[in-house]
């Protein structure tokens, strides 16, 4: 007797396929993201052939998007971006305040509305966690000073993006989108949206820090690695729902302090070890979800457009962020090393765009050009991380100053 299973058909599909364009992605030594995104692309509902269900994916999307944002928070490293602050800190926002603008202008060009534009600049700013780190490994500069730099940069890009997720939807009728239907001003709003964060925050410094590890601890004395595996998961949902539900805030900010937390505990490797398979399987989804997303007649519709946005990503974007370092007075070889770690765009990207689709902020093809985007400077980014480490003088690294 056949029935009706659309989660069933939904799991089958994104999961068989992704595996199966992930490893040709591997074989032809491309990140398996890439082959992750095609897999959306082909069941979904702007290309032929079988047809995933969206509204299906979307909800299993916004359970990898969590685990993503745990995962993010229990590799969160204060001592790492304490050791380059003079030029994290004030490099990443300065880079992203460029990028952004850079977007807005493109976007200006195709006549959207400025704060759709925002939103664009917004999400062709910050670097994939995923792609940056991996470069770095594969090239075994990830513990040199360069190595440093890139990631206490790519750290204070996701805490910004982390902001960005928990105002974008008090300052949303601000921008053109769809606002609240509450009577409160938009300067109000913003203010009670901080507030609830610090609330949240609060609680989480005050209560979670002592809470989440001891439930931990007990579940450890319980000797069984399954229950442990399910309390971490439990940890990382059931914050993010009540991060949402009793605070306001987003699943995103809950999901990554939850990680913030339990990154502070002596169960903190254990946990993202245990948590990885689980995270991963979601992560897939929620890359596959994006690629159903994407309309590959943009190609067609908007070719100027898709090439202004690679050139952001992979040019402009990489330019301010090469003048920024070297303006702090540090080497060429260490400038490129940052510029070709952030000339590509990913998980954050999308996870920012999603938000603006769902708030009225960006419309499909703007979402379109940012898949494409990220595809195009993800493919790149290797050859361009190999000829900048390869071609340019590995000269001396300026330390800072105490």
């Amino acid at each position: 007797m056949h029935h009706d299973t659309p989660l069933l058909t939904t799991l089958v599909l994104g999961l068989g396929l992704a595996y199966l364009f992930g490893m040709l992605a591997q074989r032809f030594k491309m990140p398996p993201l890439i082959g992750y995104l095609v897999a959306g692309i082909c069941v979904g509902p702007f290309t032929p052939g079988p047809l995933a269900n969206q509204e299906l994916a979307t909800e299993l999307a916004e359970i990898g998007v969590i685990l993503l944002m745990f995962g993010v928070g229990l590799h969160f490293s204060i001592k790492d971006l304490l050791s380059v602050k003079k030029i994290a800190i004030p490099g990443a926002i300065v880079q992203i305040a460029i990028a952004t603008l850079m977007g807005m202008g493109l976007a200006h060009l195709m006549g959207w509305p400025w704060g759709q534009g925002f939103v664009f600049g917004l999400a062709l700013s910050v670097a994939s966690t995923v792609v940056l780190l991996k470069a770095l490994q594969k090239h075994d500069v990830e513990s040199t000073e360069q190595g440093r730099i890139a990631i206490g940069w790519l750290i204070v890009e996701d805490l910004v993006m982390v902001l960005a997720l928990v105002l974008l939807p008090a300052l949303a009728g601000l921008l053109g989108g769809i606002g609240s239907n509450s009577s409160v001003g938009i300067g109000e709003l913003v203010v009670v949206t901080l507030a609830k964060v610090v609330a949240f925050v609060a609680f989480m410094l005050i209560i979670g820090r002592r809470v989440i590890p001891w439930i931990l601890e007990k579940t450890v004395w319980t000797g069984s690695r399954e229950l442990f595996r399910l309390g971490v998961l439990a940890i990382a949902l059931g914050v993010a729902y009540g991060a949402s539900h009793l605070f306001g805030v987003s699943f995103a900010l809950g999901a990554f302090f939850a990680g913030m937390v339990l990154a502070e505990s002596e169960f903190s490797h254990r946990a993202a070890e245990e948590s990885l398979p689980l995270r991963d399987a979601f992560a897939v989804l929620f890359f596959v979800s994006v690629g159903m997303l994407f309309d590959p007649s943009i190609i067609i519709k908007h070719p100027y457009a898709l090439v202004g946005t690679v050139v952001v990503i992979v040019i402009g974007k990489s330019l301010a962020a090469w003048g920024i370092v070297r303006a702090y007075g540090y080497s060429s070889s260490t400038a490129s090393t940052i510029a070709a770690s952030l000339a590509q765009i990913g998980e954050f990207s999308f996870i920012l765009a999603t938000l603006g689709m769902s708030l009225g902020l960006l419309n499909r093809d703007a979402n379109a050009l940012i898949i494409a985007g990220a595809l195009i400077s993800i493919l790149l980014n290797p050859l361009l991380f190999s000829f900048l480490l390869h071609q340019l003088p590995q000269d001396g690294i300026k330390q800072e100053s105490a």
